[in-house]
């Protein structure tokens, strides 16, 4: 039974990304980069994995990732998007400062 097991791991290891499995991974980065600044988000477009940044009710800007896994941001619904690795260094991109823990 071991073998059959460790078979199932090494397989399962070599499969693509599911897009479930994508949004979720997606999903936790995007949470602790919120939790950084102290923002929250509005619902999240699960098809395109984008939402909404508020921070103290205020809207901030929209965030993002795309198929390639950048990283975007724009202070408007309309405008040019800024690109970066990662939803912390994004959000940066926005001028949002870390929050300062108490």
């Amino acid at each position: 039974m071991y073998w059959f097991a460790t078979r199932v791991a090494e397989v399962k290891a070599t499969l693509p990304e599911s897009p479930r499995e994508r949004n979720e991974q997606l999903s936790d980065e995007l949470e602790k980069a919120c939790t950084v600044f102290g923002l929250y988000h509005g619902e999240v477009d699960w098809l395109s994995f984008s939402t909404k940044l508020y921070q103290d009710g205020r809207f901030v800007g929209f965030i993002g990732c795309n198929q390639e896994g950048c990283w975007y941001a724009r202070p408007r619904q309309y405008g040019v998007n800024r690109v970066a690795a990662s939803a912390e260094q994004v959000i940066g991109l926005l001028g949002v400062r870390a929050a300062v823990a108490a």
